[in-house]
């Protein structure tokens, strides 16, 4: 029979092929199940099954698109809902989107990775080398202090003031040595802690890698399922037209059939000829039919298994950029891993914490050694007074009085020298008569002694001396601060520098005898104010109930903590109101003083925050319960009270009709 309509380009072919197959499918299933993708998945559900797709997804999501059942906006929606529920509204979205949109978004937070790796890596490199410095300064100055006490005791060197500076002087040492020792052991600590930290952190970071390389396996290989099965279904329809051709007896060599689409560079019906040689047999009927028959059987399981292979690959792509791609850059679902954003952030605040760690305790231990050296006047005490201090406290001329009495008790019977006494007549002169004083005159003013009236004021109950003074404010402090105002406000680093160490114990001995009789205006002590602000200092420091009372100190420094400076105003109002009234009486008659002072600022160069500093462990005391034995613990909350109490100092003291 004349071939008369058969079709004669590829584009024909392809449409008499689909005709013919569609039409064959419908009789034998009674549906159509030629390879337009479905967009219900046939497959378990999944949870991301519903969301939305992602674009540019190739041939398989256009032909979703183009046939499925829902519209773009009903899956849009329902993918916004889940993300919503995927990630946390606390994280930035705008990081995330962006992480998920880009094509490198896990290789970026890998690098980004590595390179907070290396950087905590190096820090615990330097701290652990700090530390060995630390160490073995610490350590050999520790030894040298000891080694210098020991071989003084059992020296013939001097004894007296000087023995007991220089013993004073070497436990110094040893104090600083063992800070620094301390300090070097906290450094080995960090040190550790951040070696832990890259260590934890590479691992979720291999532990996260694995699993994204798996999910995009899984997806490489259900694509890879998908063209197999697409290419299997072509060859198939190819085969499947050229047999309808044979079968109304066209001729294979008067038809240039051309392959719909090339596989692996070469044309499908290349490989139709190759493997359909029964196309090659003889043109019986029955032949044909039981080929076209089989070719359709094959060509029917093909196409369900190229629909299949794409709706598990779409299912697959949507469930990875909508639901895994998302946890594993920000969320991990997975308690064994850890996401890579999660990875990044805990590596680099925690370098971060450790830095500012260090840099606070270089701060301590350097602000410690400088205490220690030369205390600020609130800090010294009987048992530390410093270096400075210590080495004033060397008084040569009792030394060599109390060395030459005991030398001549001990050896003035041994070593005779030449007679002292004699006769006249043989040259000897008379003794030299001793210095008197004649009736009728006085020594002098500075050697004259103080009569004690009975009312000392060092060292007394607040309350007891203003009952006994009847007094709403302390002499000696009413005293002190008028002198300063008088004469320092202006003196540059007013009640920071600290006075003579032995006028300001002869000045407290003459205040503690006899108060009254104390002229500050004199030139003694207003030519040096550093002298009178010393002995303020120390009769608040001497005080056996602190000035902020021992029992309210836990309070002070709860209310301290606070970071809202508002919040921090309120409660130590609250707990300034809660004083007695000796000291309540009392601090605001100080902080009154201190206002003063600092509003000389640009003078004395003391502002608030420095007054704070000086004031704050006097003003709470030494080794108060609450301080848990760690002066340091406490000495920033206490110097914050202050200087919080001191910047409100009119909303806390001064009434209305006061500042009027």
């Amino acid at each position: 029979m004349p071939p008369t309509h058969h079709a004669t380009s590829a584009e024909s072919l392809d449409g008499h092929s689909q005709q013919s197959h569609q039409s064959h499918a419908y009789n034998a299933h009674g549906g159509a199940n030629a390879p337009p993708t479905p967009t219900k998945s046939t497959s378990p559900p999944r949870s991301s099954a519903e969301s939305v797709q992602r674009p540019g997804g190739g041939r398989v999501e256009e032909s979703v698109d183009s046939h499925g059942g829902e519209t773009d906006g009903e899956v849009g929606a329902a993918s916004a809902t889940e993300m919503a529920t995927l990630v946390e509204p606390s994280f930035d979205e705008n990081i995330l989107r962006a992480l998920c949109d880009t094509d490198c978004g896990v290789p970026l937070l890998l690098d980004r990775i590595k390179q907070s790796m290396v950087s905590c890596r190096e820090a615990a490199v330097f701290l652990k080398r700090r530390a060995s410095v630390e160490d073995e300064y610490g350590k050999s100055m520790q030894k040298l202090a000891r080694q210098a006490a020991n071989e003084y005791a059992t020296s013939e060197a001097k004894a007296g003031s000087y023995v007991n500076a220089w013993q004073s002087s070497m436990r110094t040492h040893e104090i600083m040595a063992d800070n620094r020792i301390k300090f070097a052991t906290r450094l080995n600590e960090m040190s550790e802690e951040l070696a832990n930290l890259a260590k934890e952190v590479d691992k979720n970071r291999k532990a996260t890698k694995d699993l994204a390389t798996r999910y995009e396996r899984t997806l490489q290989d259900a694509e890879a399922l998908m063209e197999k099965t697409k290419n299997r279904f072509d060859l198939t329809a190819e085969e499947l037209e050229r047999l309808l051709l044979q079968k109304e007896g066209e001729s294979l060599k008067d038809n240039a059939m051309q392959g719909r689409s090339p596989v692996n560079g070469k044309r499908v019906i290349g490989k139709a000829v190759a493997k359909g040689g029964m196309l090659l047999k003889g043109k019986n009927p029955q032949n044909l039919q039981r080929q076209e028959d089989d070719i359709r059987a094959r060509m029917s399981t093909a196409s369900d298994a190229y629909r299949k292979a794409v709706t598990e690959a779409q299912t697959i792509r949507q469930e990875y950029f909508n639901f895994q791609l998302p946890r594993i850059l920000r969320a991990s679902a997975d308690s064994r891993t850890q996401a890579l954003k999660e990875c990044v952030d805990e590596i680099d605040l925690g370098t971060q914490y450790h830095l500012a760690r260090y840099a606070f305790l270089c701060e301590s231990i350097v602000h410690s050694d400088a205490s220690i050296i030369s205390p600020p006047d609130e800090h010294s005490d009987s048992s530390a007074p410093g270096l400075k201090a210590t080495m004033e406290s060397i008084d040569n001329r009792t030394d060599f009085k109390t060395y030459m009495q005991a030398y001549i008790y001990a050896h003035g019977g041994q070593n005779r020298g030449p007679r002292r006494t004699g006769p006249a007549e043989e040259g000897y002169l008379p003794p030299i008569a001793p210095i008197q004083h004649h009736p009728g005159t006085s020594p002098s003013p500075s050697h004259a002694p103080l009569s004690d009236k009975g009312r000392p004021t060092f060292g007394v109950d607040l309350a007891e001396q203003m009952a006994r003074d009847d007094v709403d404010v302390p002499p000696l402090l009413h005293k002190c601060c008028e002198a300063v105002e008088k004469y320092g406000l202006t003196t540059q680093g007013v009640y920071r520098i600290g006075g003579t160490h032995s006028k300001v114990l002869k000045l407290k001995e003459r205040l503690d005898r006899d108060l009254d009789s104390v002229n500050l205006d004199a030139e003694e002590w207003s030519s040096d104010i550093s002298n009178v602000t010393s002995v303020l200092k120390l009769w608040l420091r001497e005080l056996p109930d602190p000035l902020f009372t021992a029992s309210q100190h836990a309070e002070f420094m709860e209310a301290a903590r606070n970071e809202n400076e508002r919040a921090r105003h309120i409660r130590l109002h609250e707990r300034v109101n809660a004083l007695p009234d000796p000291n309540y009486s009392t601090l605001k008659y100080l902080m009154g003083h201190l206002h003063k002072v600092a509003q000389h600022e640009a003078e004395n160069a003391m502002s608030v925050q420095n007054l704070a500093i000086v004031f704050g462990p006097t003003l709470f005391g030494q080794g108060q319960p609450g301080m848990n034995g760690n002066g340091m613990a406490d000495a920033s909350l206490q110097n914050k009270a202050v200087e919080t109490i001191l910047e409100h100092y009119t909303d806390i003291f001064v009434d209305e009709g006061e500042e009027a």
